[in-house]
């Protein structure tokens, strides 16, 4: 039997679980799985779907006075007969409507249960999203870890230097993810201060941009620091860079680091829920307490002085990338897993 899959995601704009969820689809559909994608309305994914193969319906997945999704969504189950849905997040998790099919929820973060308890089977990106569902008494047959996988290129030509006013042979570090507090670029920031000569390429966007503007320029380091923007490849970036850092407080899994990873690139982070389960201290990157600027400023400077060691640590990083957070590991992954939740559930086409 060919296992139909309707996912279903309600996401925004931009954020690490969109950037998954368009790559996860997008390698599911290359490996021949029959899929059938709702997204909220948006005109760039949509596009980037199409690109990949895929036919995108576009549903407004609003708020309390949005009575059309529910409707259509159930219609577009009925059309497609799916034998798994699987949702993203809250908001497409609470909308789906019950049937014949398997419900699956991905998780990549400590959400609140509440939108999930009409689901059969709840995947966490992380081994410890996954205890975090048992503590709050989801049954733990139904629990199930499946890893993220990143789409980088180590072999691409690295972004021009000379295109954002950065010598040669300046030190350069780079950091991404959303300009947000939870991600601590205002420890880096501080880090980077102590760190003479070295350059700071910051890619992203978000609600604390101009504070953190504003910080670079207090802390004296506005001069070599790039604010970048969302980069929709990081490839080029992590190819340009000396080391790349992670300082965020709040980090379910760390698919920055995956791709830093991916890139051969050495890895500094902050010890948060998911980088301090994928990085072994000493061996395929350094570990420094959350918010410690000082370990964070002793961590950068080491790697940048000890460039034998830091190559060493990215060797080791692109092995574990490639033994556990690989593409086509994780599809087999999810390929299997989607086949076994069914046959347990007894579906068929009959």
């Amino acid at each position: 039997m060919t296992i139909r899959v309707l996912q279903a995601m309600a996401g925004a704009e931009q954020g690490g679980a969109e950037a998954f969820f368009e790559r996860l689809v997008s390698a599911l559909h290359r490996a021949g799985v029959q899929q059938h994608v709702l997204i909220r309305r948006n005109a760039e994914r949509a596009a980037r779907l199409r690109a990949a193969g895929l036919i995108p319906v576009e549903l407004p997945f609003g708020g309390t006075l949005d009575f059309t999704t529910k409707r259509q969504f159930a219609k577009e189950i009925g059309k497609f007969k799916p034998h798994v849905v699987m949702t993203w997040m809250n908001r497409a998790t609470a909308m789906c409507p019950p049937g014949d099919f398997v419900h699956l929820a991905r998780l990549g973060g400590y959400y609140d249960l509440k939108y999930y308890r009409s689901c059969d089977h709840l995947i966490g990106n992380t081994e410890d999203i996954v205890n975090y569902l048992v503590r709050e008494g989801w049954p733990a047959e139904r629990a199930h870890y499946v890893p993220n996988f990143v789409d980088v290129d180590p072999q691409v030509a690295p972004m021009s230097r000379a295109a954002h006013y950065t010598p040669n042979t300046a030190p350069l570090v780079v950091a991404m993810g959303r300009l947000h507090e939870n991600k601590a670029f205002d420890t880096l920031i501080k880090a980077m201060a102590r760190v003479p000569n070295a350059y700071l390429w910051l890619a992203g966007d978000g609600p604390q941009r101009a504070a953190l503007e504003q910080m670079a320029q207090v802390e004296g380091i506005k001069p070599r620091t790039r604010f970048l923007g969302w980069q929709k490849d990081v490839s080029p970036l992590l190819a340009a860079a000396d080391l790349f850092v992670c300082p965020s407080r709040h980090e379910p899994l760390g698919n920055v680091v995956l791709e830093a990873w991916a890139g051969g690139t050495p890895v500094v982070a902050a010890d948060a829920q998911g980088p301090g389960m994928l990085i072994d201290h000493g061996r395929n990157g350094l570990l420094v307490p959350v918010d410690d600027v000082g370990a964070m400023a002793q961590a950068i400077g080491w790697m940048l002085n000890n460039p034998e060691a830091a190559a060493e640590m990215a060797a080791a990083g692109r092995a574990s990338f490639e033994e556990g957070y690989s593409a086509p590991t994780v599809i087999d992954r999810y390929r299997a897993f989607f086949d076994q939740v069914v046959a347990d559930a007894g579906i068929s086409d009959a």
